[in-house]
């Protein structure tokens, strides 16, 4: 077990060699994810605004729609968005991560001087731990918000769309790529629409970091303080990130639906995501804020696991990499 006083590898790391960790560590977990992050955006813009229930459902639950998908659409078609899934997550979560420490330290060097030591490693403290999730976290949205936007109407589209239930899935928009996405949505909107919906990005990113690393720690700091497993073993970081997965699951699903749906209109169907939420629950109940629970959970869950296994694993690299590029002092980008 390390010692109180001991920094970890996060906080030893600079604030660029924790973006190039984190973004590296989430395109490592997306890979694997996608698809099922294909199902949840599917799922989410089933019977969008419809009153009446769909008789039948295009997509019932997870698994059968992945095999759906798969039947009509290949592999290729479970893993549509992947690249623009990849600068995404290059985006959003080398921000998220990268500037989460960071954003601890001057929370807590200028809020809490008392507990604050120059050089020391800083205390947790959940207040700040949360504000800094957020903090990073919506750095993270506006930044990557373009290719979430493209990305969601990529995996919205399918090409089963003459099938008769394939209406049900929301407005379909059709790009041959991410590059090809960008330039229809600057000719059509200019910049303005490449940032649609980024206040929905904000809430949701918001939300889910603000869940997701103070979650991660606190498990992580009462596994190690009651000796249940060892300090760097798998065991630790595979329960830490599975109770983050599920603490951003429940957070954040509800602000993930408006956020589909923002995305994926075309033209003014919504105003704004308090439009949204407000059309969605007055056409759909309470229960569509819901919608593609299981299957963000599925995502999320993995998703979560993965990318904080694959952080400790970068951090330590960027670690050893910048101890040895620069033996005397940690940078500070």
């Amino acid at each position: 077990m390390s010692k109180p006083s001991e920094k970890t590898n996060q906080e030893r790391v600079s604030t660029l060699g924790g973006f190039i960790a984190g973004g590296v560590a989430a395109c490592g977990a997306v890979t694997f994810t996608n698809p099922i992050e294909l199902v949840k955006t599917r799922m989410q813009l089933q019977g969008e605004l419809s009153k009446v229930k769909l008789a039948p459902k295009l997509y019932k639950n997870p698994f059968q729609a992945g095999y759906y998908i798969f039947q009509h659409e290949g592999i290729r078609g479970l893993q549509q968005g992947l690249l623009c899934g990849y600068i995404y997550q290059l985006g959003l979560n080398g921000c998220r991560i990268g500037l989460y420490e960071p954003s601890r330290y001057y929370i807590t060097k200028y809020l809490f001087p008392k507990t604050f030591v120059e050089g020391g490693k800083v205390p947790q403290n959940l207040f700040v731990n949360v504000l800094s999730g957020a903090i990073s976290g919506c750095a993270g949205a506006m930044i990557a918000s373009p290719f979430f936007l493209i990305k969601t109407r990529m995996q919205s589209y399918s090409k089963a769309i003459n099938s008769e239930a394939a209406h049900h899935i929301g407005q379909q928009t059709y790009y041959k790529g991410v590059w090809d996405g960008l330039l229809q949505i600057y000719k059509a909107e200019g910049i303005k629409g490449l940032f649609r919906g980024v206040d929905a990005a904000i809430l949701r990113t918001g939300a889910g970091s603000a869940a997701q690393l103070p979650v991660y720690n606190a498990t992580k700091t009462f596994l190690l303080k009651h000796n249940i497993v060892k300090d760097g073993s798998l065991g630790l970081h595979f329960l830490s990130s599975s109770m983050a997965g599920l603490g951003v699951a429940i957070v954040m699903n509800p602000w993930d639906v408006i956020l589909t749906r923002v995305y994926n209109q075309k033209g003014d169907l919504y105003k704004g995501p308090v439009d949204c939420f407000r059309k969605t629950v007055s056409s759909e109940g309470f229960g569509a804020l819901y919608k593609g629970f299981w299957a963000q959970l599925f995502r999320i869950g993995p998703h979560s696991i993965l990318t904080l296994m694959f952080m400790e694993q970068c951090m330590k690299v960027m670690v050893k990499v910048e101890g040895s590029l620069f033996p005397e002092k940690r940078i500070s980008l």
